[in-house]
């Protein structure tokens, strides 16, 4: 009797709590039928228990608060706020839309499910406006550093690389995009790094073509050559050669060639001797200055040129001669060395000399000056020797035993016809140019002379 007491109280007190519960979940259906669920949310903004209208205010509020943040290099930041481009809401049906789809009897299954409780309502804005503030941008606007790749400096007799500048050039495409796209997710802020709205450079310190193009640059530069002139040398290395180097804006490394033609030019204008004026101790014994001719030591600029290209490239180590065109049997200040034809113009004299001993000397007849035909001072070389030749020009055709060339047409050759040697003959009998000899001295020349030995003409 006791426990069924019991147990009638307990279904009563449950039928009582049920009823409770039932009427405590209806009553707050009641409140559900005007507002929104526990938990809602619009565009990430609570709404919980709000009225349709209160929850427009709180978006309206926050539509008008919300303003776009740039955030910048060097820690600049600027603002894009929702009036300056007419930020508003797509549809405010939305709203109502959102709270119908809400039953007040299931209120309660908003704590298990978010399917009716959240929502995203789109925005518009005015793309023109927008378009204008961002034209506005300070970062559009200022002053602006383009981006640069990197370069190269010489150094310690290397190449390093120097980083480029990054800059503070604004892709605006990609800004827009970027500005457009947070707007419609109502984010508040866009890092421009973050986001790749800078303009970057086409090169970085790392990218292969620039670390290829400090490998060659290094492999040009670590060339070294030593040029031998006589007891002279010159060393060519990376100091001057970092100097003829050039890289284009794809990273293309290049050996400027002129400026390497204007050094071997150089080394021509130090070393070669043909031409140049020289100082010669006469047989009279006086010293004399003579320039011209074609006797002498010669570089072949194209072919060295050539040859000094090919070794910088390679980077390689070498010891040479540059290459010549023409070279002589001695170096130094006195290439002419100890075989040569002397011609005293002046004394109307010639001596041969072989080995440093005088072979032969004796009087001779050189060029008419009164015709203007006198033989040109300089030192040259003797072209060749011929036997029985016919020498020819404008009203004259004359046999001569020894031929021996050395200035174009004019040469040693044995005069027969003439009685006379030295004296002032040459000064209104003279030859077309060339050195009369008597027959004796042409053929003692001729019989000890060898192709190549330098002819010293002066007056």
């Amino acid at each position: 009797m006791k426990i069924t007491k019991t147990v009638e109280k307990i279904f009563a007190v449950t039928i009582v709590s049920l009823c409770a519960i039932i009427y405590i979940y209806l009553y707050t259906s009641i409140f559900f039928i005007k507002h929104l669920y526990i938990g809602s949310e619009i565009n990430g903004i609570k709404v919980s228990g709000k009225t349709v209208e209160e929850a427009k205010a709180v978006m309206t509020a926050e539509l008008q608060s919300y303003s776009l943040n740039i955030k910048e290099r060097e820690g600049k930041k600027e603002q894009i706020s929702s009036k300056d481009i007419g930020l508003k809401y797509k549809s405010e049906d939305e709203f109502t839309k959102f709270k119908k789809e809400q039953n007040p009897l299931k209120w309660g299954l908003s704590f298990f499910s978010t399917k009716n409780s959240k929502i995203t309502v789109d925005v518009l804005y005015d793309k023109e406006k927008l378009n204008r503030q961002i034209d506005k941008l300070t970062c559009i606007t200022g002053n602006i550093i383009e981006p640069q790749n990197p370069s190269f400096k010489y150094k310690g007799n290397t190449f390093v690389i120097i980083a480029g500048a990054k800059g503070n050039k604004i892709n605006k495409d990609i800004l827009m995009q970027r500005a457009a796209d947070a707007i419609s997710k109502r984010e508040k802020t866009i890092d421009l790094e973050a986001a790749d709205c800078y303009v970057k450079a086409q090169y970085n310190s790392k990218s292969q073509r620039v670390v290829e193009a400090k490998d060659i640059l290094n492999k040009y530069v670590s060339s070294k050559i030593t040029y031998t002139f006589g007891d002279n040398k010159v060393v060519l290395d990376g100091s001057t050669i970092n100097q003829w180097l050039t890289i284009d804006e794809n990273y293309k490394v290049a050996l400027d060639e002129g400026k390497v033609k204007a050094y071997v030019e150089s080394l021509a204008n130090t070393y070669n001797t043909v031409g140049k004026t020289r100082s010669f101790h006469t047989s009279s014994g006086n010293n004399v200055n003579i320039d011209g001719g074609d006797y002498g030591w010669q570089i072949n600029v194209d072919k060295e040129l050539q040859d000094l290209c090919e070794i910088i490239k390679g980077g390689q180590t070498v010891n040479k001669e540059p290459a010549y065109s023409q070279t002589t049997a001695f170096r130094g200040t006195n290439d002419i060395g100890n075989c040569y034809v002397e011609i005293d113009i002046s004394r109307q004299h010639l001596w041969f000399y072989k080995n440093g001993s005088l072979v032969v000397e004796g009087s001779v007849v050189t060029g008419n000056l009164s015709l203007n035909h006198g033989t040109p001072a300089g030192v040259y070389k003797l072209k060749y020797k011929e036997r029985d030749a016919t020498l020819k020009g404008p009203g004259y055709s004359v046999p001569v035993s020894f031929w021996m060339p050395f200035n174009e047409g004019i040469g040693l050759h044995d005069a027969t016809w003439r009685w006379d040697f030295g004296g002032d003959i040459y000064k209104t009998n003279g030859s077309h140019g060339c050195v009369n000899l008597p027959y004796n001295l042409a053929q003692t020349i001729f019989n000890n002379v060898d192709d190549g030995t330098p002819v010293v003409c002066y007056y």
